[in-house]
């Protein structure tokens, strides 16, 4: 895969993190968790990763990690600013230590500034970063969209991002560098089209009366006789004109208003159901497409015939696996979660192995607690 022989540790976190050491876990990077916990109940990205949990405020573990990041090329680390030099683990000791390390830090408002050392969380990142108010109805308040923008996008997979191109630029200088990964300027760089199109005629009113804010009837999603949904995306004439068309609404300009455009639009889709909808639309192209529940996505034809999904069984919960995307022709991604698992005193015996400790290294680490593992876990 395209990350193979690229080690990485990545400190315990929320969402972010663990999804940027997933994104490079799954393009073939060997990735290890620093915790303070063998399972963390909140961190639903671990699998294909190796796991070593340690007291982070004991000397021996400060020590233990500061080898570790020696044989490794990559560190990610979610924690304020600050928080990793208390530790004495920040960048100006272990990238002085190694000098070939790319030194992540994954925050909510980046490294400097008065807000650098506030707590927050994705709703409160997209809404500094100005994109929050963008989404939402009109005369509704902004809605945030779960908390994929800042998390995911403008976290976790920037960061990835930025973490490949300094290892690119690793291959031709042979230098490291630390990579400042904001989630709120990463989400305001997601962004940049919507900020940098505002020029443009399809911005002409407030939220949510816009051509792509669902301010317009051939831009939004309609229910349909049995409760699902169908969207619609009909902005181009020749799609606009076959969308109307099935709809025996040829002569939309009758309507005074978009929103009588709207409510004749809603009439006609709620006199079919998804299914008859999606077949109808499907043999033509009107940019109108069936909105595919999340647990039956893998059912459907097209995620089906291109293997977009997979499952597995965890915890008594049969889970949806998405691929790793974008798919490379020659070194294609894996998801890590599908990958097979070994006990956590494996781990421990094949991480500690690359700075030179023997298992009976490792069961004395574990006897004095510079490493957090039972004896259980050999099983």
């Amino acid at each position: 895969m395209a990350l193979k022989g690229i080690r990485v540790l990545e400190f315990g976190g929320l969402a972010p993190g663990p999804f940027c050491g997933k994104v490079l876990a799954d393009f073939g990077a060997s990735v290890t968790r620093i915790d303070r916990t063998l399972n963390n109940p909140i961190d639903c990205l671990q699998d294909g990763k190796k796991t070593l949990a340690v007291n982070l405020k004991n000397q021996k573990s400060q020590d233990l990690l500061r080898s570790l990041a020696k044989v490794h090329d990559v560190l990610i680390e979610p924690y304020r600013p600050g928080v990793m030099e208390k530790l004495h683990l920040g960048p100006d000791v272990l990238m002085k230590d190694n000098p070939k390390l790319i030194y992540a830090r994954l925050t909510g408002f980046g490294q400097t500034g008065p807000l650098s050392k506030r707590a927050g969380h994705d709703i409160n990142y997209i809404a500094v970063s100005g994109v929050l108010s963008f989404l939402g109805r009109k005369s509704e308040k902004p809605t945030a969209p779960i908390n994929l923008l800042a998390d995911f996008a403008g976290g976790g997979l920037l960061c990835a991002l930025g973490i490949c191109l300094a290892l690119l630029e690793r291959s031709r200088s042979g230098k490291g560098q630390i990579v400042d990964s904001s989630m709120t300027e990463g989400s305001a760089y997601i962004a940049s089209w919507l900020m940098m199109s505002q020029g443009l005629p399809i911005w002409h009113g407030a939220r949510g009366e816009n051509v792509l804010d669902t301010g317009s009837f051939y831009y939004d999603t309609y229910e349909t006789k049995d409760g699902k949904f169908m969207s619609v995306g009909a902005i181009e004439p020749q799609f606009y004109e076959s969308f109307v068309k099935i709809l025996g609404l040829d002569d939309l300009s009758q309507f005074g208003s978009n929103e009588e455009a709207k409510i004749a639009v809603e009439k006609a889709f709620k006199t079919k159901t998804q299914k008859e909808w999606s077949e109808i639309f499907e043999k033509v192209d009107a940019c109108v497409f069936p909105v595919v529940d999340w647990n039956e996505v893998d059912h459907h034809h097209h995620n089906k015939a291109t293997s977009a999904f997979s499952r597995i069984k965890k915890d008594g919960y049969n889970l949806l696996v998405p691929i790793p995307s974008p798919r490379l022709s020659r070194t294609p991604g894996e998801a890590a979660a599908l990958t097979n698992q070994k006990s956590h005193y494996e781990d421990a015996v094949e991480i500690l192995k690359l700075i030179g400790k023997t298992e009976k290294d490792v069961e004395k680490l574990m006897q004095d607690g510079t490493i957090l593992l039972s004896n259980e876990a050999k099983l």
